[in-house]
Order: C-alpha cells, then structure tokens, then sequence
C-alpha cells in the first residue's frame, strides 16, 4: 500500500507532512493531480518520499483517466480557481486565479461521458457563475447549461457550486427552461448577517440571498435549494447568529452542511484575537432548518447491486442530493435505471 496527500493545505504544509509523517510515499499540489502515478512509482522505485508542488495548471482533472464510482454519473470541471478572496479560505492563495475551459472541450469531454454510459453529469467549479470571465463571456454558464441541454442521452445536469454574488438571471432561464438540468441548487450562504458577511468579505448581503432564493421558486416551485453555513466565525455574536436563523426559516432549505469555524493559519480570519463561539449554535441551526417534508414521486436512477427481498432501493431524485436519496421497493434494477419512487420533500414551497 501506498500513501498519497494531495490538495490545498498539503501544498501549504508539504514540508510538515513529510517531517510529522515520514510513511506518506507521495506529497502534490492542487496543480498536478495528473503527475500522481508517475510519482507513486518513483516513490516505489527510490524508496523514498516524493514531494512535487507546481505552480500552475497543466490539465484539468476530469480529463485524467478516471476509474468512477458509478457508471451513470460524471463529474466534469469547467474551471479551476477562485477570484474571490473569502477570509476564511486557504482556495484563492493556492488554487490561483480562476482559469475557465472552452465551452467546446467541456461539452466534449460531456459527450464522451455519455457514449460511456453516462446518464447524469455535475458541472464542477469553485464558482461555476463567473464561468467565461476568462475567455470574455460573462452569460457563458447559462449557455452552457443550454448547450448541455442538447446532448442526446443525458437525461441530468447538476453544477456546483455557485456563489451568490455573481448568480444571474440567465443561469436562473437556463435552468427553468432546460429540461434535463434539474431543480437542484447548492448556493452557500455562509452567514445571515450582513457584519459577518462582511467580515467574511463575501460580497452579497441577506437581502440578496434571499432574493435569489425566491426567483429561483418562483420559476422552479419545487427546487430544492440546500446550501452551507459556518457556525462561530471570529466575532459572531447572538444577534448575528439570530441573523443566520432568520434567513434558515425564511429560505427553507432542503438541507444544509452546518461547519463549525476552523482557523485555516494563512487566511486573514485566523488572524483576529476575538474567538468564535459555536456553543450549541450548529444544533439551533439544524432544529430551525427541520423540514416537514411530504411525499413526492420522482423518476431516480437506480444504485443497482444485490438487495435482500423487501428491501427499498436508493436512488437520486431531480431535486435530490446523495444524502437526500429517493428510495423504491420492487425488483432489481441495473444501475443507473431511471424509475419512479417516492421520496420525502426535503422542503416544501409554501
């Protein structure tokens, strides 16, 4: 067996992984995914750590060959980056600036999925809404979304993650008007309140949060909308959490990822003296965020696999996340078999 750490904070400490933890084989940045098997083996071969940190991007890494998890859902990255400076975020200082795909080698690298089998593919990006700043087209996203739209066999397109500051109403269009790109949205909120918004440098405020949320609904009824939010951030007080609760009730998510701060050395968070207090602020969050869901049918594709007699099957709806699947009691299905099931709605409109 062979131990490899990758990603943003190896490449920041790469140093100290190889002197806390002198087993690990291989250490790589963010930027050089596609050279892990070379390294591995060289690691193999001189006995010995390997350490390689680049500084720029030399492939995008869902054209690397893949072993997937599952034959009928693909990941495929638009862009890689970030060019906002978020103060809790180690991304933007090792990521670097945001580089975008040619809309052409996307929807290729999408059609190649499909010929495989393929019948669902997420669009991924650290903020796949400022997609085409780069190459000088600021409605490219809800383009593509379009685009992707046209591909004959795919029945599902998802993306993530869009940052509430750069969400437009053509990407709200797109997905309204597309049929197979579906009413699933994953938009972080962070916070509620507008100081630690600000404190955050996040720059939206609750108002327009709030405001995407519901031209979103008001095209999409029955989007589900599910999003993250950080508990404790340095200088977070009750009325700011009060804050954060008020947006929760108001926007009822379908789900919500609920973090308590983590000081990230390196972010201009971290270096603040006030501390954050999370208390029992997570539990507060997921008491208030508690859906009272209601059946609904979907079509979900199936997981496949062996079952025992009687047993429900998991699946994903249109509007649901891997940890809101839809489930289906009946005979075996091979995977990736769009059926009808019910599934609770994480939150209903109304």
């Amino acid at each position: 067996m062979q131990i490899a750490v990758g990603g943003c904070l190896a490449q920041k400490d790469r140093g100290e992984i190889v002197r806390r933890a002198p087993w690990v084989d291989v250490v790589f940045g963010t930027h050089n995914l596609g050279s892990l098997p070379v390294l591995l083996e060289r690691a193999r071969h001189n006995e010995s750590a390997q350490v390689e940190i680049l500084e720029s991007l030399e492939v995008f890494p869902s054209t690397l060959p893949t072993r997937r998890e599952s034959v009928y859902a693909g990941w495929v990255s638009i862009s890689v980056g970030c060019n906002n400076t978020c103060t809790f975020c180690i991304v933007p200082s090792l990521r670097g600036v945001e580089r975008d795909r040619r809309p052409g080698d996307v929807l290729a690298e999408v059609r190649a999925l499909v010929a495989e089998g393929a019948l669902e593919v997420t669009l991924l990006g650290q903020n796949v809404n400022t997609y085409g700043v780069e190459f000088g087209d600021r409605l490219a996203f809800g383009k593509l979304l379009r685009a992707c739209g046209e591909v004959e066999g795919l029945e599902r397109v998802r993306f993530t993650s869009p940052h509430p500051s750069s969400f437009t109403d053509d990407v709200v269009a797109a997905m309204a008007e597309t049929p197979n790109v579906m009413p699933s949205l994953h938009m972080p909120l962070q916070s509620g309140s507008d100081r630690v918004l600000r404190a955050m440098r996040r720059s939206y405020r609750q108002a327009r949060f709030l405001r995407i949320v519901e031209g979103v609904r008001e095209r999409m009824p029955d989007a589900a909308i599910t999003t993250d939010i950080i508990v404790g951030f340095p200088g977070e007080t009750e009325a700011d959490f009060a804050a954060t609760l008020d947006v929760v009730r108001e926007a009822r998510f379908a789900s919500a990822f609920t973090f308590q701060y983590s000081k990230r050395p390196g972010t201009p968070a971290a270096e603040p003296a006030r501390p954050g207090a999370e208390g029992g602020r997570a539990g507060a969050l997921r008491a208030a965020g508690r859906p009272a869901g209601r059946g609904v049918v979907v079509r979900a594709p199936c997981a496949g696999g062996p079952r025992p007699r009687g047993a429900r099957r998991r699946g994903r709806g249109p509007q649901g996340r891997r940890d809101r699947p839809a489930q289906r009691a009946g005979p075996r299905q091979p995977a990736g078999a769009l059926r009808r099931a019910r599934r609770r709605r994480g939150a209903p409109p109304g």
